[in-house]
Formats: C-alpha cells, sequence, structure tokens
C-alpha cells in the first residue's frame, strides 16, 4: 500500500439520485415524500431559458420551506454551467438566500479543475459573508470529453469536492458518439461502450476519496435495462445512480444495497478474520474459500453501505 492515501472525503447514502426541475414546484414537493436517498433541484437542463429566474426563485422556496432532513434527504443544487450567464446568479441567490438547508452544488460539465476553483471560491465568500457554519460540498459532473481527459486532476482538486458523477447523454454528444439514446447500449457496440468512460472516473473517484455516481437512464419505461445498465455500473464500484422519474428510485435502491446474504457473508468474514488474527494466522478459510486481509476491505465496504442504510431507517 502507498504511503500517500487519501481517505473518503464525506459519506453519504446516494444509491438513488432523483433529478427534479427546479420549474416544477408540485415535483418537488413530490421529491420530499419520495424513497430517494439523494434529491438534486435541477436550474440546468430540464429549465427552458425563460424559466430560469422563477426556478431558482422556486428552489430557494423549497430549500427554506421543506425539512429535507426530517424526511430523510440529502438536497443538492445543480447550478447552470461557467459557459452561461445564470451561473453567478445561481451560486449568488442560492446560497445566500437558502444555504443553511443546501448540502452539495452539483456543477456542470466540469471540464479543468479551474472550474470547481471558480464556484468553490464564491460559496467560501458567500458563506463567510453570511455567517453560514455548514459547510457546502460540491459534486461534479464528468460529462465532456475535456472533462474525462482532465478527470484525475479534476478528482485531485483540494477543497469542498465530494463526487464525481457521469453524465452519459453531454458525454456522448460531446464525443460525437453515434447515438441517440440516454444511457443506452448502442447494438453496432460489442459490449458497453460506457464502460471504459465509467472505469476511468471510478478510479479517479477511488484514488482520491471521492463518491462515484451513474447518470441518467432516459428510458424509463424499460425497467429491465435500466436495472441492467445499474448493475453494470455497481460491478465497477459505481455507489448509486440517477432517477430521472420516480419509478427508477426503487430500482436503484435494489441495486445499489447489499443483499442481506451479502451482508452476512461481510460480517462472516470479519469475524473469521479477527480469529486467525488471535491464533497467530494472516489468512482464513471461509467455505472453503481463502480470505485475508483484502478480503477484510471489501467486506468492511459492504457494511458501511449496509450500516448507512440502517441509519437511515
Amino acid at each position: 500500500m502507498s504511503y500517500t492515501l487519501h481517505p473518503l472525503k464525506q459519506q453519504r447514502l446516494q444509491r438513488s439520485e432523483l433529478a427534479v426541475p427546479g420549474s416544477n414546484p408540485s415535483m418537488i414537493e413530490k421529491a420530499a415524500d419520495s424513497a430517494a436517498d439523494y434529491v438534486f433541484l435541477d436550474l440546468e437542463d430540464a429549465v427552458a431559458p425563460p424559466d430560469k429566474e422563477q426556478a431558482r426563485r422556486n428552489v430557494i422556496a423549497a430549500l427554506n420551506d421543506i425539512d429535507w432532513k426530517a424526511a430523510g434527504k440529502t438536497v443538492s443544487v445543480r447550478i447552470n454551467g461557467l459557459d452561461t450567464h445564470y451561473m453567478y446568479r445561481d451560486v449568488v441567490d442560492v446560497v445566500e438566500q437558502a444555504g443553511a438547508h443546501l448540502d452539495t452544488i452539483l456543477v456542470p460539465k466540469v471540464g479543468v479543475p479551474g472550474d470547481l476553483y471558480t464556484v468553490e471560491t464564491m460559496v467560501s465568500q458567500i458563506e463567510e459573508a453570511m455567517g453560514l457554519t455548514r459547510r457546502i460540498g460540491l459534486e461534479a459532473l464528468i460529462e465532456t470529453a475535456l472533462g474525462m481527459a482532465n478527470v484525475e486532476t479534476i478528482a485531485a482538486a483540494p477543497g469542498r469536492l465530494e463526487a464525481l458523477h457521469f453524465g452519459v447523454a453531454d458525454y456522448a454528444a460531446s464525443n460525437r458518439a453515434r447515438t441517440v439514446v440516454i444511457g443506452g447500449l448502442n447494438p453496432d457496440y460489442p459490449g458497453d461502450q460506457w464502460h471504459f468512460a465509467l472505469s476511468r472516473m471510478t478510479v479517479a473517484c477511488r484514488a482520491y476519496g471521492l463518491r462515484a455516481i451513474d447518470g441518467p437512464f432516459g428510458d424509463f419505461s424499460d425497467p429491465e435495462a435500466y436495472v441492467a445498465s445499474a448493475r453494470r455500473a455497481a460491478a465497477l464500484g459505481i455507489e448509486g445512480k440517477w432517477a430521472i422519474h420516480p419509478s427508477q428510485i426503487a430500482l436503484a435502491n435494489d441495486v445499489f444495497s447489499p443483499p442481506e446474504a451479502e451482508v452476512t457473508r461481510a460480517r462472516r468474514i470479519i469475524e473469521e478474520l479477527k480469529k486467525a488474527e488471535a491464533e497467530g494466522r494472516g489468512a482464513a478459510s471461509l467455505d472453503g474459500k481463502m480470505i485475508d486481509a483484502a478480503s477484510e476491505r471489501m467486506a468492511r465496504n459492504v457494511l458501511t453501505v449496509a450500516d448507512a442504510i440502517a441509519a437511515r431507517g
């Protein structure tokens, strides 16, 4: 193990992340009552330009009026991109007027670490000016060729960054991929064409102590394909996925929750290795299979998620 280690910056249960347009107050209210772990109130792609300012006001009101913590939710706001004239007012108005109730800001289309530095500087100054005591985290959407080319340096950025999300639709557009669907597979490609991108982003996250989250799957009428996509992501180490429709929440929660048998086995691994250690052995056998220190690390990953789910209730 290298002497250089980056522990997880912030543990948050993020199996399902419900995307909610800031322009639709009724959907925001329903989101608070949903089974989603995470809700992000969207000021970007889901909001048409004429509705941007009203959506911002809606989001501020929702942050202040809804008790998100009592609803068991982590709440985030996706601001508009740094290449728009909406972004600065998104940050200033939302943090000044509702920052005390905001967990994270989701920054879209991050291409270089400086994009995050810009938002971080603004948030830090507003927090100090407003006397906010609870630190607002940042999350970054990796959804362009530039962002993926720089994903390791983005992940290594110091400060508030907690998680990276894979934005498959804009990523496909940025790379001029031959597809017009969001998150689906191209039958002309022999396998999963998003595998490399997801894997690279996940490795960058784990190297620098960030959470890794998969993005949207557009066809909410095809739950089987959504589950298949989520399972592929989970196999790579992704810990959650967006839900663009309420019907996808339960699917994500199920895929990214360790099965009871897996949790039981994880606890048995810990117990057997404790016995082995007491007997002066570094490895042990469980159900005819060798287990060692690496097995313990994998088991503890499972138990961390299981404990977080149990704590949520």
